[in-house]
């Protein structure tokens, strides 16, 4: 006779764990129309991506620019394309990896790590049926956007909530919000760096590239802006650079609307055309190569700048570094107190008041 009280997805040997999900934008399957245009129509799709009104947005999207953009994005996409596949899936695979062999080093044995793409695979719904086959009752989300944005981190949290909606055993939540400023993340960043400029030398100037948001997402709230200066003011201090010596600007810009200034490429060509003889550039708003790194920054806007003979250096993200994987233990760490076996301490019980006569 069977248990009427016993559930059949219960397991009372089932060790509960601690799930951390990483998140990243996304990437197509393949560099080709067919792959871009579904990775693209979920992208565009996106009312924290695109805020113009459905009525104006829908006929645009769908009988202009999926039927001309998807063939031009995949030429770009075929140019960084790996034997192992998407840069970005590559490097978030191994930041994924990498995070839980150094978390399990320093005892936290009972956190399961996982990746997820906001568009495309492995898909937000894949990772949370991972951890759940995990038995993970306790989970971190973390969007691997250094500075906040409504357009990626709310909506990379939007598409994990809009997941955990469905579940009736939900997990305990916990989110990382940004670490643009985290002392972690800006010694990671000048470590790379300054372990580069050992070898190569400093340039005349370093260019700091952050993805570009449309500007009337500064005026409605973002913190965005404000947020990409920061990181740059001390990243530059940290590097001992002089005001002159290094320049913020805003790449990746899309459609005819204003946005974010300087533009990364006409900050490369005003100093090409000023003389200055070499430039690097680094993208700190990123922490793995991907298509608006390879592409973009390392062929696009150096021709720009090569063609009025000067020397031109792309430095790459962190990726799965040491250092990088370090500041991400360091920027985790705060969020797993108390949950994790590392941080439980034997605490003695009180003695019992005396007793009287």
């Amino acid at each position: 006779m069977s248990n009427p009280n016993q559930s059949s997805g219960y397991r009372s040997d089932a060790h509960a764990r601690i799930g951390i999900l990483l998140l990243n934008l996304g990437t197509p399957d393949a560099p080709t129309p067919a792959a871009l245009r579904r990775y693209l129509k979920e992208f565009l799709s996106d009312r924290r991506v695109i805020e113009i009104p459905r009525g104006l947005w829908w006929p645009l999207l769908h009988g202009v620019i999926l039927n001309l953009r998807p063939r031009q994005s995949a030429r770009k996409y075929a140019s960084i394309w790996s034997k192992q596949g998407s840069p970005l899936l590559v490097e978030t695979l191994a930041q994924r990896d990498a995070l839980a062999e150094a978390l399990a080093n320093r005892g936290h044995t009972d956190v399961t790590v996982a990746c997820a793409m906001r568009y495309g695979k492995p898909s937000i719904a894949m990772a949370l049926n991972e951890l759940r086959a995990q038995h993970v009752d306790r989970l971190l989300v973390v969007p691997l956007y250094p500075q906040y944005s409504a357009a990626s981190t709310a909506s990379a949290l939007d598409g994990v909530f809009a997941q955990l909606m469905r579940e009736r055993n939900m997990p305990a939540l916990c989110t990382v919000r940004d670490f643009h400023d985290h002392p972690a993340y800006i010694a990671a960043l000048a470590r790379q760096i300054s372990t580069d400029w050992e070898v190569n030398g400093r340039p005349d100037v370093l260019v700091m590239s952050f993805h570009g948001m449309p500007r009337f997402t500064l005026e409605r709230g973002d913190p965005y802006f404000h947020q990409c200066q920061k990181t740059a003011h001390l990243l530059a201090e940290a590097l001992q650079l002089a005001p002159e010596a290094w320049r913020i600007s805003f790449q990746s810009r899309f459609g005819r609307a204003e946005w974010l200034k300087p533009y990364t490429v006409e900050v490369v060509r005003e100093l090409a055309q000023g003389g200055t003889r070499r430039i690097d550039v680094a993208c700190p708003g990123f922490v793995a190569d991907c298509l608006e790194t390879l592409e973009e920054i390392a062929i696009e806007v150096r021709e720009e700048f090569e063609r009025h003979g000067g020397v031109y250096r792309y430095l790459p993200c962190l990726n799965h570094s040491s250092d990088w994987i370090e500041a991400l233990v360091e920027i985790v760490a705060p969020h797993l107190a108390g949950w994790t076996k590392a941080d439980v301490h034997t605490i003695k019980a009180p003695s019992p008041p005396p007793t009287t006569d």
